[in-house]
């Protein structure tokens, strides 16, 4: 089956952006403290959202916005990846919340400060507070973050447009 590029964006953007509204309904429902790289990971799949919006509007330039869409997601996905070793050793782990914050931690601190009850960082990185199947949110993202960017590749490489 042969999905149009038009159809493929606009799915990437309600997954990106279900994603990000699950991530903050789960927090908000279980009273989960999610840490600067959980929130760096909403707002990555915000931007892939916002970058598949531009696909969905601009179907001619679908392999154009699949390189910074995909771009994002390997970004996404090192970012879950790195947060999913930390929570596997955490006690190798004392980088994260502590020291100079990092450039991540000031875009989240950036993004916190004007939208807190989306933004807000107040848990620690190498915490595993839910799990669902045996993997930890974490592990989950790296999942998404991955079949995001393995559409991503599909979506540039495709021949037919439109």
């Amino acid at each position: 089956m042969r999905v149009s590029p038009r159809l493929a964006f606009g799915l990437l953007m309600l997954a990106a952006t279900g994603l990000t509204l699950a991530g903050w309904l789960l927090g908000e429902m279980l009273r989960l403290q999610a840490c600067p790289l959980c929130i760096f990971q909403r707002l990555l799949y915000l931007l892939i959202a916002l970058f598949a919006l531009a696909g969905v509007l601009l179907p001619g330039y679908s392999r154009f916005w699949g390189v910074p869409l995909g771009l994002t997601a390997a970004g996404g996905l090192a970012t879950a990846a790195y947060q999913s070793w930390l929570q596997l050793l955490p006690d190798a782990s004392m980088a994260c919340g502590f020291g100079e914050p990092t450039l991540i931690e000031q875009i989240v601190d950036w993004f916190g400060v004007r939208w807190p009850s989306l933004f807000m960082a107040t848990g620690f990185c190498s915490s595993k507070d839910w799990l669902f199947l045996g993997l930890s949110m974490a592990n989950w993202s790296c999942l998404c973050f991955l079949a995001i960017l393995v559409v991503a590749a599909v979506l540039v490489m495709r021949r037919g447009e439109c």
